[in-house]
């Protein structure tokens, strides 16, 4: 009986370590998607016990469901003449704009940069830059395909406005096509430094940054963009 207790032990602590080794290979999950993953995984056993490979199906979405809320560290360049990204995937414009009325931005030219998230992209959203955020607006609105131009004119929105070293720069949370649902923690007044994280949007969106036109950009459209870590333009270079 000791011998056996003893091989029950060891498969025990080979499992959990293993499932150790696997959890810290794995990016962390941000807390917003807990609920999501848990209704998942129990619709998956549900559907497992009217149809078995009902259950399969249900788990895939559900290792997708996984992946769509993971939160990984990021390393972010220390500058206050950078701006970072604040999301992850393609960046689909890049131009010189009058900024909507929404904003509450001054109607002069500003440069902007528009990023598209995927479904499989990471959602959260972090700070392109240090300063202070002065307002926090949320605004209803349609749900057109976040490609698309006219989504940053009546798409459902949340939208800070950070004033940092270089001038006041604001940040569009946009809904899309399947998002409908935006979240943000920042508030005003709030101290914030680049790379910090901000907020997210379920289920696929796009985020627009304008900024005064002295920035000099450094990225392209087509280009993919990693929130954090990808440098959209700089401010005073040479000092």
């Amino acid at each position: 009986m000791k011998c056996k207790h003893e091989i029950v032990q060891l498969i025990i602590n080979h499992s959990m370590a293993v499932i150790k080794s696997i959890r810290q290979g794995l990016p962390p999950i941000h807390p917003e998607g807990y609920p999501f993953i848990a209704i998942f995984f129990i619709t998956s056993l549900i559907l497992g016990c009217i149809w078995n490979p009902l259950f399969w199906i249900g788990l895939i979405l559900t290792l997708w469901c996984l992946s769509f809320f993971r939160d990984p560290e990021r390393v972010s360049p220390i500058s206050k003449n950078l701006l970072i990204s604040p999301a992850d995937g393609k960046i689909c414009f890049t131009g010189t704009v009058i900024p909507p009325e929404k904003l509450g931005l001054p109607l002069v030219e500003m440069t902007r940069i528009s990023i598209f998230m995927n479904i499989f992209s990471c959602h959260v959203n972090r700070i392109p830059m240090n300063g202070t955020i002065t307002s926090v607006s949320y605004k209803t609105g349609k749900f057109f395909n976040a490609e698309l131009e006219k989504a940053s004119e009546h798409n459902e929105c949340n939208t800070l406005i950070i004033n940092t070293p270089h001038g006041d720069i604001a940040v569009l949370q946009t809904a899309g096509l399947i998002a409908r649902r935006i979240v943000c923690w920042a508030k005003n007044g709030d101290s914030v430094i680049a790379g910090q994280r901000f907020g997210l949007i379920r289920f696929g969106s796009r985020l627009d940054v304008y900024f005064p036109k002295n920035g000099k950009l450094h990225v392209l459209t087509g280009q993919r963009a990693i929130a954090g870590e990808t440098i959209l333009a700089s401010f005073h270079l040479s000092e």
